[in-house]
Order: C-alpha cells, then structure tokens, then sequence
C-alpha cells in the first residue's frame, strides 16, 4: 500500500440535455470601438437554466376552462337570479385568473436580457434575433392585460344582472369573449415557449473552470480533430460551415486507486450544440475542463459577418478561454492560405490576451507552400506571409488525422493548455478578491 501510485479516473457525467435551435439574423458582436450598451454586470453564467417551464397555450386554454366551470355560486343564497348572477361572476373570475396568472409568472420570471452575462446575451441575440426576446415578452405581457380587463368588465356586468337568464347570457358572452381574445394571443404564448426550449437547451459555461476554443476559417478540420481527440461524432464534410453553432464539451476527474490514460466523452445538446471532451491524466481533483468547437470565421468586418461567425466571435470577446488556432495550409478548405493568414493575424491580435495553441492541419498532404499571387504579396508584406506559407506560425504542432501524425503532441498541449487556463483563472479570481 506504501507504494501504491495514485492516479485520476474520469467518471462519466451522464446527463443529457436536447434542443434544436437555429441562428437567425441579430446584432453584430461590438468591435473593440463600439460603444458598451449599459447592462448590469453578471458574473456568472446559467440563467437559462432557471428559465420557468411554458405551457404551451392549448393546455393553458383547457385547463382554464375546465376550472372555470367546475366553480359554483356561494352557498346560501336563495334567490334564484342572485344566485345564478354570483355563479357567473365567479366563473369568469376564475377563467380570468387561470388565463391570466401563468402569463404574469413568465413575464415575471424570464430574465431581463441586461442582466444577462454577456455571453449568454450574445446567445439570445444572435439565436432568436436582436429584439426578438422582448418582443415576445411584451406580446405575452400585452395579452395577459386584455384578458385581465375584459374578465373584469364581464364579471362585473354579470354581477349586475337582474334576472337568471340575463346572468346565464352575461356568463356565456364573457366565457366566449375571454376565450377568443386569448386565442389571438396563443401565437406569442406558443413562440415564449419555444424561446425557453431553445435557450434552455443552449451550451452552459462555468466561468471558474478552464476551456480551450478552437477556432479557424470553415473547413479547416477542426471537427476532424474533434472526431480524433475525443469519442464525439461531429458532422464531417467536405464544405463551409459544417458547425453550425458552439459545440461545448466538459469532464471530470477525481483521484482513485487506478492507474487510467485518455478518457473521453460525447453528450449532443442538439444539432447544433453538443458536447466533446479531451483531457489526459493528471493529479487535480475534481476538476471539470470545458473544450469548445465554433464556426469558421471568414476574411471580412464584424458588419459583414454571419451569425455563425458572430457565435464564434462571442465565446472569444465574453469567455475567458484559451485559443487552439487551426490552419490549413493545403488550399482545399475554400479559404486560401493568405486569407487564413490575414483573418488569424487579426484574431490573434485582436485577442492577444487569451492562451494560445497554434495547430496546422493535413500536414499529410503538404508537399511544397502554396504560392501566393503578387497582389497577395504587396498587401500582407512578402516575409511573414512567407514564413506562414512554409510551415504556419511560429511553433504551430503540425498533425495529419489520417496518418495519426502530431496527435499525442497536441494531447500533450492541449492539457497544459488547460491547466495554465486553470492558473489563470485562479489568479484573476485571487485579485478580484483582494481588497
């Protein structure tokens, strides 16, 4: 027992979230110039989480009406038409609070978009579309009023009847009118409800642990590192922007009386946000170690960019990750080299604060640099495009998929990656504490 060698083992997390969602047209991510727009400072991520659960507006319908009706007048009233006047009264009162209550609660209960992290407000934006969150809030908010003012007004003149047949009337116009106002209105219940699915389901980031970003122009084969370093099955092809959104993965280690190597694990958040994870072993303790995949970034401004682009830009700007850059210097990725040079000089020093891996793809297929075209030349100066062209950036891990080349390198770095994050982190947090 003296002897033994302790050694971590990577227990499986086994929870599963599913969401299809899809990028729509939104907000630009704000260059370094722009101006902040004034939110609240959140430091932490997870608010979707405690999105409240939306019924869908069907049920909140049937629901109403069947509690509605199931109401009876007060006990010991005698008189026939008084009675009648109360039963009706109430019943509208209730299908007015049914309809009415679960609609407060949302629009009380979803968060106020500048409370957000900014990476969770870059989500909203660039997934639902800039505005589109408070616009169906409001909608919903809109809806509850008219249902509140007009089950007051008709439980009011019910109340007023003078015979039991006026009373029976009053109830079923008021029953029919509540019921008809909230049908317009099922529509942006409905769109609520697919808004709390969509954000629920998005990629959750613990901003205490470290994550390395990997990053490059479309088709360079970030996936295909994914589907070599760890046991998930992105979609693989031979065109742009394959990834579709922020692919999120995340492990755990804790010591055990084995000796283990390279653990790995898949969980899919949906079609475009699941879950890979990559780690070697190592002596922390229940550490969680997050590695995310983005969409390829092309040669143009923020203005111009894609909504997929802007995903990327977002987990840059408002996470503090690591970088792991990826070229492809084979020209078969749609991006030319020199773009890919120009595209990553300016994310590189856009981001110069972030830990940075520099990898070179398909180093299999490289035989001799491709040559650049003299206008090329002249704009991105003829020596450091060069230098690039020969072999990418200084001290880049070169690896093949298909030959296996360079791969336990960049296992090798992609773990210390990690942990100098970790340090990092730590260090931030230790002076934000410091008085």
């Amino acid at each position: 027992m003296k002897n033994m060698t302790l050694f971590p083992v990577l227990p499986f997390c086994k929870q599963m979230q599913t969401a299809t969602c899809q990028a729509v047209s939104g907000s630009c991510i704000p260059s370094p110039k722009a101006e902040a727009i004034p939110c609240i400072k959140a430091e932490k991520t997870g608010a979707f989480q405690q999105l409240p659960m939306v019924m869908p507006s069907i049920d909140i319908l049937q629901s109403a009406l069947k509690k509605a009706k199931k109401v009876g007048p007060t006990k010991g009233i005698a008189n026939i038409a008084k009675r009648e006047r109360n039963r009706g009264a109430k019943q509208l009162d209730t299908l007015m609070k049914e309809l009415a209550v679960p609609l407060r609660t949302y629009t009380e209960n979803f968060p106020n978009r500048k409370t957000l992290h900014p990476y969770e407000r870059s989500l909203v934006e660039l997934t639902l579309g800039d505005g589109i969150y408070e616009e169906v809030l409001g909608k919903v908010d809109t809806v509850r009023k008219q249902v509140v003012s007009l089950g007051k007004e008709h439980a009011s003149l019910c109340s007023k009847s003078t015979t039991k047949k006026e009373a029976e009337e009053r109830l079923n116009e008021g029953m029919k009118k509540l019921e008809d106002i909230f049908n317009r209105g099922r529509s942006v219940v409905d769109d609520l409800l697919h808004i709390a699915k969509t954000l629920r389901g998005m990629p959750v980031v613990n901003l205490e642990r470290p994550t390395v970003c990997l990053v490059g122009a479309p088709n360079v084969g970030k996936s295909s590192l994914v589907w070599e370093l760890s046991s998930g099955k992105p979609e693989i092809c031979h065109y742009p922007f394959t990834t579709r959104g922020i692919l999120m993965g995340h492990i755990t280690l804790n010591y055990q009386h084995f000796q283990v190597g390279l653990f790995r694990q898949w969980q899919f958040f949906s079609a475009f946000c699941f879950k890979y994870c990559l780690l070697q072993r190592t002596h922390l303790k229940w550490r969680w170690l997050q590695v995310t995949d983005t969409p390829g970034l092309l040669r143009r401004c923020d203005e111009d960019r894609n909504n997929l682009e802007k995903l990327t830009l977002a987990v840059l700007t408002n996470l503090p990750t690591a970088v792991l850059y990826v070229h492809d210097l084979t020209g078969e990725c749609g991006t030319s080299p020199t773009n890919q040079f120009i595209i990553y000089t300016e994310v590189k020093e856009r981001f110069a604060d972030h830990l940075w891996v520099d990898v070179v793809s398909k180093c299999d297929l490289l035989s001799e640099s491709p040559a650049p075209f003299v206008s090329e030349l002249s704009e991105v100066g003829q020596i450091d495009l060069a230098r690039y062209l020969a072999s990418g950036p200084a001290g880049a891990i070169h690896v093949s998929v298909k030959s296996g080349r360079g791969l336990d390198t960049l296992k090798d770095k992609v773990h210390e990656v990690l942990l100098g994050q970790l340090s990092k982190i730590k260090s931030l947090k230790s002076d934000e504490d410091s008085p």
